[in-house]
């Protein structure tokens, strides 16, 4: 009784990963232009790139796995999440 319950599985997995997408009609794409959601401004990318750089070169000049973890803390991540947390109230504030 085993062999037919894994065949009745394996026919159930191809049918929905096979047979039901194509049965199924795709969302319609919705063309995104400036300001729409889900588009990153070149302000936004440049907060990111710097937001990856600046605790990866401050980890850098501080060496923290030597010592001094807390104060990189400080000076290297606290700075990044302050910005994005303004960023994040600056956002709201606009709509």
């Amino acid at each position: 009784m085993t062999g037919i319950s894994e065949v009745l599985v394996l026919i159930l997995l191809i049918c929905g990963i096979l047979i039901l997408p194509r049965m199924l009609k795709p969302a319609p794409k919705s063309a995104a232009g400036p300001g729409k959601p889900g588009v990153l401004g070149m302000k936004m990318r440049a907060g990111i790139v710097v937001s990856l750089i600046f605790p990866i070169l401050t980890a850098l000049v501080m060496k923290p796995w030597q010592d001094g973890l807390i104060l990189y803390l400080f000076i290297g991540v606290l700075p990044v999440a302050l910005a994005w947390g303004l960023a994040w109230i600056l956002a709201a504030q606009k709509r």
